[in-house]
């Protein structure tokens, strides 16, 4: 391997010469984190320069024709030969107009906002806001319920030098027209906030102007002088490299475990079973020998094939029950009945030899009719007009289908070829100073729908649109005429209009 690249490899520092790592201060950083950011003096000197060019977009008329006034950062040599010749050139020595051209005079710091750092190279000053929610760390309903308490993510934004940053701009062009158009836009975004849009904005202000015409080389230059003042603030580039808060530090807050206490019992605990026969004996009772009261009641009912000592008396947890159940295997055990006055859940099928009654059905995903349908009678969906029902796959009608209590005989082929006809037509005469006429058959509308009115068409005269309030169509023959209330329109028609008409033509 050659020397001089060997030379370009960094030697591993020893054990004892590294600083010691903070791993709770590494974060992976994703699209949806904060990084760390500056704002230099370029960032203020861009954002003046993408005001004039994108939000104030100065421009001038000369012979009739709209010019874009460029807008120039000038730098010190172009800046001294501004003033010394009173006007500026471009490469080929030929003097640039109309023009606006600024620098940066000076700068010094805001003394109605003080910051102290105390220490540069540690700084302590930054404010803390906490980040309520993000991809990765939700706070939902689902997590309510589950007791899921998430991290807090704080972040310690650092306080920035606030500066004032003076700007002198002079305006070039050819005539005072031209330099009042230009003083009157630049005037109207004075203290506003400059700056591109998702980046940083300054407040800025305009002192004053000063105007002034000048002869050069046989041309006549008008000249406008003003300075803008700029509220900035500076967050240098090595600020990040610190050992102290960044301009974006993340914190997160320690895991909460919260434990909660949960008694398993197991069944042979409270059901006693004898070596022979069928009985069951279930004994219930409160905890600490009563006094309590449950909230929901229970019933044991008996039914065929099953008895039970105690049926029917419902245990509210006041006072100890024991049931005694006893099965005959002879039989189809049934129940005759299970009465609560909560909810009951099922994890698994629920089958019905019998009717299935309820009050209302609340359906939470979907709902499958299998093999069996109604058989009798008629059905109802909804009790209001507000009631919207929806259904995802086809609708087939083997009867007829009514629609505002109207019977819909129609195919729906045949509705949709009436809503898509749109056609335009052009006035062939002009009768009266009043009526058009087209050469044009309007749509027939399918039964149960209103008839075609002038309401389903749009007319534009000589491109400009026409009311409906004073506009009537009538149809004669193979003739679609338009009659216009010139009262109430406000002007007569002419034989030289062009009246344009969009709707439901038959063709």
């Amino acid at each position: 391997m050659p020397k001089d690249i060997i030379t370009q490899r960094k030697k591993p520092q020893p054990r004892s010469a590294r600083g010691k790592l903070n791993r709770a201060r590494q974060y992976k950083v994703t699209d949806g984190q904060p990084k760390d950011i500056s704002v230099t003096l370029m960032d203020m000197d861009s954002a003046i320069m993408y005001y004039f060019d994108n939000v104030i977009k100065p421009t001038v008329f000369e012979n009739g024709e709209q010019i874009k006034v460029p807008t120039m950062y000038a730098s010190p040599e172009r800046w001294h030969s501004i003033n010394k010749t009173g006007f500026m050139r471009d490469s080929k020595r030929q003097i640039i107009l109309p023009v606006i051209a600024f620098r940066r005079t000076g700068m010094e710091k805001d003394d109605t906002i003080a910051v102290d750092k105390i220490d540069p190279l540690d700084p302590k000053l930054f404010y803390t806001f906490e980040r309520k929610f993000t991809d990765n760390n939700r706070y939902d309903n689902f997590a309510v319920q589950q007791g899921i308490i998430p991290q807090r993510e704080y972040y310690n934004v650092a306080v920035p030098d606030y500066m004032v940053l003076n700007y002198d701009f002079i305006i070039f062009t050819h005539y005072i027209e031209q330099m009042n158009r230009l003083v009157e836009r630049i005037n109207w975004s004075a203290g506003s906030y400059w700056g591109e849009p998702g980046k940083m904005r300054f407040k800025t202000n305009i002192e004053s102007y000063t105007d002034s015409t000048e002869l050069a080389d046989r041309d006549r230059i008008v000249k406008t002088e003003f300075s803008v003042s700029l509220k900035g603030y500076l967050i240098p580039d090595a600020f990040n490299e610190l050992q102290g808060p960044h301009t974006m530090q993340k914190y997160l807050t320690p895991k909460k475990l919260v434990i909660g206490a949960e008694t398993d019992l197991s069944v042979a605990s409270i059901v006693s079973t004898p070596d022979e026969g069928t009985n069951v004996t279930l004994t219930t009772q409160t905890s600490g020998g009563g006094g309590g009261r449950l909230s929901q009641t229970h019933t044991l009912t008996q039914g065929t094939g099953i008895s039970i000592t105690n049926s029917g008396i419902a245990f509210d947890g006041q006072n100890a029950l024991e049931q005694v159940i006893s099965i005959d295997a002879s039989s189809s055990p049934t129940f005759a009945g299970i009465t609560t006055t909560g909810n009951i859940t099922s994890q698994g099928d629920i089958i019905a030899l019998g009717n299935v009654i309820a009050k209302n059905y609340i359906v939470s995903s979907s709902v499958t009719f299998q093999t069996q349908s109604f058989s009798s009678g008629s059905t109802i969906f909804g009790d209001t007009l507000t009631d919207t029902h929806q259904f995802t796959g086809s609708v087939d009608v083997s009867g007829s289908l009514t629609l505002n209590g109207t019977a819909v005989g129609t195919s729906v082929s045949t509705f949709d070829t009436y809503i898509r006809k749109t056609f335009v037509k052009k006035a062939s005469s002009i009768t009266a100073n009043s009526t058009a006429s087209f050469t044009a058959v309007t749509a027939s509308a399918p039964t149960g729908l209103t008839a075609t009115n002038e309401d389903d068409f749009v007319f534009f005269l000589n491109g400009q649109y026409m009311e409906h309030d004073a506009l009537q169509i009538q149809q004669t023959g193979a003739t679609f005429l338009l009659k216009v209330d010139t009262d109430s329109i406000g002007y007569f028609l002419e034989s030289d209009d062009e009246i344009i008409a969009q709707g439901k033509f038959n063709a």
